[in-house]
């Protein structure tokens, strides 16, 4: 069985990358494939990261021995705030190898590793190593959370031309539509995301996403061809 890691990011702050990211851990799961997410850093809560904890409910199981050893989450801070703040006032450094290894752990175990960014792309995790920098680093595919609301072109442009400039593939965008004000404006933007990433060369598909408490059925197919 191939192996797949894909790191799920957001263009901005609360755009529903933790409910993209359980959506598709759930059709993976539904197709029968072995997947587990990841959250390698989580700030403001305590125990297990609460994005893990919506990611299972999504996808309708229990926790994973991993989850409750902490292989899912490396980092867990109480201060919500960037991971490199967070960690900073707690006095725990975080450490890239260790996030590194929790990775390879989990793909030894499971076909399918899905790893939900802290905050955006640019976002530090530490004052030396932003996000992006991690993903170029490991080469992960990553899929885009972008939405319809104002100022979304401009947001999902700049990180398309950004991850064609770091050579960082794009697999695909979830294109979440959930509260869309304006459906014309909503479909007129997709069309020029869809172009904008023609144009950078990444013919992944775009995904809409609505209300996910409609339990709406949704077909990621083509996020793993």
């Amino acid at each position: 069985m191939e192996k797949r890691i894909f790191f799920i990011t957001g263009i901005d702050t609360d755009i529903g990358k933790t409910i993209c990211t359980g959506l598709f851990a759930r059709w993976l799961h539904q197709q029968n494939l072995s997947v587990i997410t990841q959250k390698p850093v989580q700030t403001g809560c305590e125990g297990i990261s609460e994005d893990i904890l919506v990611h299972r409910k999504l996808m309708g199981v229990e926790l994973f021995a991993d989850d409750r050893l902490g292989g899912t989450c490396s980092y867990v801070f109480q201060k919500p705030c960037s991971p490199h703040l967070a960690s900073e006032i707690e006095k725990r450094e975080i450490d890239p190898s260790k996030i590194i290894a929790a990775t390879n752990n989990l793909l030894s175990k499971y076909d399918n590793v899905l790893i939900e960014g802290a905050g955006g792309l640019c976002a530090p995790i530490t004052r030396k190593v932003n996000s992006i920098d991690y993903v170029q680093q490991q080469n992960f595919p990553l899929i885009l959370v972008s939405s319809s609301r104002l100022g979304s072109i401009h947001h999902t442009l700049s990180l398309v031309e950004l991850c064609k400039h770091r050579n960082i593939k794009i697999a695909g965008v979830m294109y979440n539509r959930f509260n869309e004000a304006d459906i014309a404006i909503g479909n007129d933007s997709r069309k020029i995301i869809i172009n904008g990433l023609k144009n950078f060369g990444f013919l992944g598909p775009v995904v809409d996403i609505y209300d996910y408490r409609e339990n709406k059925s949704y077909d990621f197919s083509n996020f793993i061809k």
